[in-house]
């Protein structure tokens, strides 16, 4: 007898978009009612110009289930063969210490975390940047580091920059040594071009001409593995003006010479190694440090030790004017995004080995490869690499496809570097076994592999002169946590400092923090996404294919573009690498003299930047005083420069949060004068299902994957910027940068992909009608939040019907002008009620802009603004002179437990200040007091400072 089964369907309440969105449905209705609107879809006619407005369904589909989601995404990673790589080439396997991944990366207290740019709420992150920076300096040897970049290709191309920027010499070349990983020299190469830097490739010791170039990198090791010694090429340098990078491997330099001694100016590279997933190429941290005279032009976050106003020792960012945010197209880099989850990932890999156990890992793996090299010399093959820590060179000749194959029989993946030469590349996870296996790819002759047992020595392969002592990571955070008891208290305790999405809603403008959904944060840790290196080859990756395949469908389809690069690993990445298209694209037409970029007033810091570094010029387009681009202006401007125009940059819906009606007008008129539009992705939370911007006009966008398709934002980072193309622009994309091909902006073909299962699976499990809802909801609850201020904030831009778009502005200004309350004093006050701060003077000095995201309940929306209203009550006191603003609790905003201790002496009660929302179990502390910002600039300390040093601070 055949059973007939019923699968019920599920029910909507289960289906994920209502667990992504925060308003139930009667919030929904009450926050429409509030507004006097009769529906969401009425709501949105109200705010998106009809001229744009498009509810049509993408073709993604109905939402999956997060079952379903994460089986089809399993499917994906069982596609890709998990290896053992010995490919090398910068990238290594390695060992997370599962208390890392626990409650490091598997941590929403970490993940769901912002950048540190109101210092008070995150100090965890902050010290644990401290101590990246304090590793990176002690093992480069040199005076300060940054707190990550985007990965070592991108960190090298950072430093010829700096180098041009400082050097002493006034020559237009750049040497780079031939022993350089291609994709290294591939985005080197993107960089200088449009710069009109020249690019010269060679062996340091024979083709560099000291007073030819501004400076040179040097490979150390280099990607062969050869290992030398540049003490003579960095004292020529020197002696003719030029700047000495050396691209190190931070394993290595465990047990190699510091480039600092060997006399070097900068060092850069990548932590992959400690402790982070190879991730078919990302998301890893880069480094840099410099000799403390180029502090001022690091580029990148600096975290520095300041004190508070207490005096007592606090963390925050250093010398930010030197951020693309304040500089602008004088910025001396258009980086916005670090790779903060992973430096501090990286950072804790060293708290947990300590100096000793890092030794212990490097005298390993370079033992291991000794041995390999001792045993292939034995078996007669040919070993190129002389002095090595961990990485050889042979010459298989014709027999090179033959081992190959073989070393893949026997699950291992070796570097074809072509010519019959193959690369092997130790690392933390090298078995002795697999070293016998790679005897036999060689040599698959029993008797003599069974001459070599136990007849071969480690016999050190270090380069005589270049042997390292011990003179690293004396400070004691590196020596107090060897248990993993130690540990997991440790950063337990600096979590707790922090203020993350697990805790508080964060309406931070124009970044969109919100929801990182568990499911969708699952995938990354599977090694079928983990465990793949970013070369191997393609019939390995099958599944990285499908993923990318999917995901770059999606993205067309949600955006009208008609083809994705998912390389850029930030959204400033994805900026730059969308402009090289546009340039590429006038040159290929013969159009050489457009290097103009119009860009509004009103536009990021990033944009400026990312224009003058593709070499084009920037010119301001005004905006009016609705906060829209001023289209006469702009009329103005093309006509001005006509024939120059390359592009213009815009922000839809503007920076100012509002849906502009000429957009479509405005592209017109650029097109007409024959330039392309860059329409910057930062803002799609407000598009996405209501309007595509390859269809009413642009040309190219990044999309903030980071902000609107939930991957977290890590503390800082990491971040990933793909851009989308209209079919002219598509030749122009970044091509494969380890095969030398053109464009090329980071390291890895496809940027940071083992986070791209998050948006993928994001995008799975809303589909077409939870996509939709999902930009309906952010765009109400940013017009409840500025309905319920507007009575005691003034909102400064709305569109045409009254509307914002998925953030608003609240002018503070007229309450400095009144009585000298700044938007810093409110922005501290809002830690005492628990709350991040908004977007602080950005776009508009003195404003704070606030965007809620879809993911915020009605009750959390009160919730905020309840605080908000409750401060301006507190400034209504000021301006009846009920108290002076010096004896406020706005002065003395955040307060600290050590406030509720000891004499009390203000204008105000204890409760009012320390609890301004009333006593409650789950009040947020913040572990310090304001911040002295001007004297943290004084006293610049950007790496981790004896406890004496802390002591003198405090007094």
């Amino acid at each position: 007898m055949k059973t007939t089964v019923t699968l019920w369907p599920q029910h909507d309440a289960d289906a994920f978009a209502t667990r992504h969105n925060g308003p139930r449905p009667a919030e929904v209705a009450a926050m429409l009612r509030t507004l006097g609107v009769d529906s969401l879809e009425a709501l949105i006619e109200e705010t998106v110009p009809a001229a744009i407005l498009d509810r049509r369904d993408s073709g993604i589909g109905e939402g999956l289930t997060e079952t379903e989601a994460l089986a089809k995404l399993h499917a994906m990673a069982d596609r890709n063969v998990v290896m053992r790589s010995m490919i090398g080439q910068g990238y290594h396997d390695t060992i997370l210490p599962a208390v890392i991944q626990r409650n490091i990366l598997e941590n929403p207290a970490w993940y769901t975390a912002y950048t540190p740019y109101q210092p008070e709420i995150s100090q965890g992150r902050l010290e644990a940047l401290l101590n990246f920076q304090t590793l990176v300096r002690d093992l480069t040897g040199l005076d300060i580091a940054n707190a990550s970049l985007l990965d070592e290709a991108t960190a090298c191309a950072e430093a010829m920059a700096l180098a041009q920027r400082v050097a002493r010499s006034k020559a237009n070349a750049f040497f780079v040594d031939a022993d350089t990983h291609p994709q290294t020299l591939s985005v080197l190469r993107t960089r200088a071009e449009p710069l009109g830097w020249e690019l010269v490739v060679g062996d340091p010791a024979t083709d560099l001409d000291p007073t030819a170039v501004f400076g040179a990198l040097l490979s150390y090791p280099g990607s062969s593995g050869q290992a030398r010694d540049f003490r003579d090429v960095i004292a020529t340098l020197h002696d003719a003006g030029a700047i000495a990078a050396l691209t190190c491997d931070p394993l290595a330099l465990v047990l190699l010479e510091s480039p600092g001694r060997l006399g070097a100016d900068i060092a850069i590279g990548s932590m992959q190694r400690y402790g982070v997933p190879m991730g078919f190429g990302g998301p890893h941290a880069g480094y840099m440090a410099v000799r403390d005279a180029y502090k001022r032009y690091l580029p990148g976050r600096l975290v520095g030790v300041s004190r508070d106003s207490r005096g007592n020792p606090a963390y925050r960012l250093a010398l930010q004017t030197r951020e693309q945010h304040i500089r602008r197209e004088k910025a001396t880099s258009n980086i916005c995004t670090a790779q903060v989850l992973l430096a501090v990932i990286a950072s804790m890999y060293a708290v947990y080995h300590g100096p000793d156990g890092l030794r212990a890992i490097a005298r390993r793996v370079h033992r291991l490869a000794a041995v390999l090299a001792d045993g292939l010399h034995a078996l007669a093959v040919k070993v190129e690499t002389t002095a090595f820590f961990d990485t050889i060179t042979v010459d298989a000749g014709d027999s090179a496809p033959l081992v190959l194959d073989r070393a893949r029989k026997a699950g291992i993946n070796l570097r074809d570097i072509g010519a019959g030469r193959l690369g092997i590349a130790c690392d933390e996870t090298t078995t002795a076994d697999e070293i016998k296996a790679l005897w036999r790819c060689f040599c698959p002759d029993d008797a003599r592999l069974a001459a070599l047992e136990g007849k071969l020595t480690a016999r050190d392969r270090l380069p005589e002169g270049l042997v390292r002592g011990k003179d690293y990571l004396a400070h004691p955070v590196f020596h107090a946590h060897r248990s993993e008891t130690d540990l997991l208290r440790y950063m337990r305790r600096l979590s707790d400092c922090d203020l993350a999405l697990d805790r508080t809603m964060i309406p931070l403008g124009s970044c969109t923090m919100k929801l990182n959904a568990t499911a969708e944060m699952i995938p990354i840790t599977w090694p079928g996404f983990g465990r793949i290196h970013p070369f191997a080859p393609a019939d390995q990756t099958q599944g990285y294919a499908a993923l990318f395949a999917y995901l770059e469908r999606a993205l067309c389809a949600v955006s009208g573009y008609d083809a994705v690069s998912l390389q850029p690993n930030s959204g400033a990445q994805g900026e730059y690498a969308g402009l090289l298209a546009i340039r590429a694209y006038h040159r290929a037409r013969g159009d050489l003299e457009r290097d103009i970029c119009l860009i509004p007033a009103s536009a990021h810091g990033t944009n400026p930047a990312s224009a003058q570094m593709v070499g084009m010029r920037v010119v301001v387009v005004g905006c009016d005083a609705a906060g829209n681009v001023d289209l006469a202006d702009l009329d103005t401007k093309l006509a001005q420069h006509a024939g120059r125009v390359a592009a213009i940059m815009i922000t839809y819906p503007s920076t100012h949060g509002v849906f502009e009606e000429g957009v479509v007008e405005l592209c017109e008129k650029v097109h007409a004068a024959g330039g392309q539009v860059y329409l910057d992705g930062a803002n799609m939370n407000a598009q996405v299902g209501l309007s595509r911007p390859g269809l009413y006009g642009a040309d190219v966008s990044h999309f903030n994957l980071h902000k609107t398709f939930c991957i977290p934002h890590g503390g800082g980072g990491p971040g990933m910027g793909p851009i989308g193309v209209k079919a002219h622009l598509a030749p122009y994309l970044p091509g494969r940068p380890e095969a030398g091909a053109e464009h090329a902006v980071s390291a890895a073909p496809f940027g940071s992909a083992s986070i791209l299962p998050i948006s993928a699976a994001y995008i799975m499990m809303m589909g077409d009608a939870g996509l939709r809802r999902a930009t309906e909801i952010a765009i109400l609850n940013a017009n409840y939040i500025a309905h319920r201020l507007e009575e005691h904030y003034p909102v400064l831009y709305r569109g045409s019907r009254g509307r914002t778009a998925h953030e608003c502005i609240v002018d503070l200004r007229p309450l400095k002008d009144r009585v000298g309350v700044t938007v810093d004093d409110i922005a501290k006050r809002l830690i005492d009620h628990g709350f991040h701060a908004p977007t602080v003077s950005f776009p508009v000095a003195g404003t704070f802009m606030i965007e809620p995201t879809e993911s915020e309940s009605q009750m959390e929306l009160d919730r905020f603004c309840d605080a908000m209203i409750a401060i301006r009550q507190e400034i209504a006191a000021i301006e009846r002179a009920d108290i002076a603003l010096d004896a406020s609790p706005l002065r003395h905003a955040p307060h600290t437990v050590a406030d509720l201790a000891g004499e009390w002496d203000r204008a105000y009660d204890r409760a009012t200040g320390c609890f301004p929302g009333g006593p409650t179990a789950a009040k947020y502390w913040s572990p310090v007091n304001r911040l002295d910002n001007a004297w943290g600039d004084r006293n610049l300390v950007c790496s981790c400072p004896d406890i004496s040093e802390y002591a003198e601070a405090a007094e």
